[in-house]
């Protein structure tokens, strides 16, 4: 026996093992937490390789091609876009929460002090990478990793392997959900912005019938005081907030899934 022939024989005895690790491997690689920067290629290796072994016995069965062959890279492609795409679409609630975040400090004069985020590698506002934290908080908290589980494995069910992939209308149903990074965002940052603004109009007010008074000296300060004030005051709407959008992302899989 060659070498080429003993190499397809073992394939296609871990095929019932391979073809699901390509999908939860892609998930893996991308959902949040675990897909983050600083957590280690290895790590996420083996955590994707213990969902298939968990997943793959109970899955339903299914006919592949050869992986050596053009059907078996092509089928390769689609499991992987698969599992970004669900990756993508839960990583975008936290990139809001960061956004908000961000906006906020901007607002209220923090946007100098900056911060490496690992998760990206890119610096962030100190305000911005704190939401993000408080984020990823409030989703362990309610469970989301173990219902982001639960969906990783319903997705072998709504969608299964060698069925074609994702077709044009989930893509495009794609595309139109990232919009709700903004929509997250301006939720997460309009108490914020609203009393952020009433007091610049206060000072401008204060301006005009005062203009010796230097705003910078006493603007800055009173700002980034009542910012502070608000963020404190606020919390309990972050928290809702988080929850809302993960309950709409953990509905829209199963949608996007089945288009």
């Amino acid at each position: 026996m060659t070498a080429e022939a003993a190499l397809i024989g073992l394939l296609g005895e871990l095929s019932d093992y391979l073809w699901p690790f390509v999908r939860i491997g892609a998930f893996v690689m991308v959902m949040p937490l675990v897909g983050s920067s600083f957590v280690p290629t290895t790590a996420r290796l083996l955590i994707g390789l213990a969902l298939t072994l968990v997943m793959a016995p109970v899955l339903p069965t299914y006919e592949v091609p050869e992986i050596l062959s053009l059907a078996g890279v092509v089928l390769v492609f689609q499991e992987l876009a698969i599992g970004i795409a669900m990756g993508f679409a839960v990583q975008i609630m936290f990139d809001a929460i960061t956004l908000g975040g961000q906006v906020i400090a901007m607002s209220m004069g923090l946007g100098f002090a900056v911060f490496l985020d690992r998760a990206r590698g890119v610096n962030v506002p100190v305000l911005g990478q704190l939401f993000l934290i408080l984020g990823m908080l409030i989703f362990l908290t309610l469970n989301g990793h173990l219902a982001l589980i639960e969906l990783l494995a319903e997705s072998f069910f709504l969608l299964p392997i060698a069925s074609g992939g994702l077709s044009l209308p989930a893509v495009s149903f794609l595309l139109e959900w990232s919009a709700q990074l903004f929509v997250l965002a301006l939720k997460i940052a309009l108490p914020a912005l609203a009393a952020l603004i009433v007091v610049n109009l206060s000072f401008g007010v204060m301006s005009r019938a005062a203009p010796t008074l230097n705003l910078f000296a006493v603007g800055f300060p009173v700002a980034m005081l009542l910012g502070f004030v608000i963020i404190f005051l606020n919390m309990g709407g972050l928290q809702e907030n988080v929850a809302l959008f993960l309950n709409e992302t953990l509905f829209m899989l199963p949608t996007l899934l089945g288009r």
